[in-house]
């Protein structure tokens, strides 16, 4: 079985050594372990340092394209040389590295796809108090769209089996971590997550640059993913919501008019036809995404399928020189 540690890196030339060095060497079930960089258009010699720390794989961009970029063509490149499990982790050492065994074990055993590391958020120092409070709301928001029951949402700590990373889809240009967390619960991915350690924090966090500007962005993500995977449910709630009021007031109105009083409230009524409109419209919107959500599950499995037969081809052209 191989394992291919992957990290994503922006100007990590003076972290990247310490992640390195925490990386495991062996663990219990894997054959091989390979360590990777995704080198996200850095103006500094990340990638040069990398290959003196040893590592085998590098992919490289030529301009900065964001974490999410960066995660998926880690899990490409990845899945392409052979990977049987991945493990996604920061160059900023700020996951204890000896903790990736804990997190392949669920897969090696066979009793999951996906697993989340659960970092100890109300005990970490670094982390201030609004944080905190920001990082539970936002994982309890991710468990009720993902129907899931991880608790650390956020936590770019994971392992994927190589046919959860071959499922796996990220649209939004942002972070990868809350988006596939929904696709994994909304698709019935065996998800779960392990607690681990975390590292004294070696440098401010660079994917926001405040907590309102991470919140505005991790609420479109969640919000554009709910919509995505869960469309009826969502326009059905707001359409029934705003068909509801309209009823309301169209009940008032008739109550004026039994009264005789009802031309005093021409208002009422017209608002009454807005909202009901309004309200039926965004309930056809919800049926009419449901059904390209369907469509998109269809050609979910095709790109699974081609996918498949894509890294298998791959790896035969890589072993027939060896025979």
């Amino acid at each position: 079985m191989k394992l291919i540690i992957q990290i994503p890196c922006y100007n990590e030339e003076e972290t990247l050594e310490l992640a390195y060095n925490d990386l495991p060497k062996k663990i219990d079930g894997i054959d091989e372990i390979e360590y990777m960089i995704i080198d996200d258009g850095s103006k500094d010699n990340t990638a040069e340092c990398a290959r003196k720390l040893g590592f085998h794989h590098i992919v490289k961009f030529k301009r900065n394209k964001g974490l999410a970029r960066g995660f998926v063509a880690g899990l490409d490149a990845c899945l392409r040389l052979g990977a049987d499990i991945i493990v996604n982790t920061d160059a900023d050492n700020q996951y204890c590295g000896a903790d990736i065994e804990k997190l392949v074990r669920p897969i090696i055993e066979e009793k999951a796809d996906i697993v989340i590391g659960e970092r100890p958020i109300d005990e970490t120092e670094h982390f201030s108090w609004k944080k905190k409070k920001f990082q539970h709301l936002g994982s309890w928001v991710v468990r009720v769209a993902s129907k899931t029951d991880i608790p650390d949402a956020p936590s770019g700590f994971r392992a994927y089996s190589r046919e959860a990373a071959m499922h796996i889809n990220v649209v939004n240009e942002y972070t990868y971590t809350l988006e596939t967390i929904i696709q994994a619960g909304q698709s019935k991915m065996a998800i779960t997550s392990v607690p681990i350690r975390t590292n004294p924090e070696t440098r401010p966090s660079r994917l926001f640059s405040s907590m309102w500007r991470y919140m505005k962005r991790s609420s479109s993500v969640i919000t554009r993913s709910f919509v995505m995977y869960r469309p009826l449910k969502f326009f059905g709630i707001v359409g029934g919501i705003i068909f509801l009021l309209g009823v309301i007031l169209g009940i008032r109105y008739l109550v004026y008019m039994f009264l005789g009083e009802g031309g005093g409230h021409v208002q009422s009524l017209i608002l009454t036809a807005i909202l009901l409109m309004i309200g039926f419209q965004t309930i056809i919107m919800g049926i009419l995404g449901d059904t390209i959500a369907a469509n998109r599950k269809l050609l979910e499995d095709v790109q699974y399928r081609v996918r498949k037969l894509d890294y298998k081809l791959n790896q035969l052209d890589h072993e027939t020189p060896n025979k």
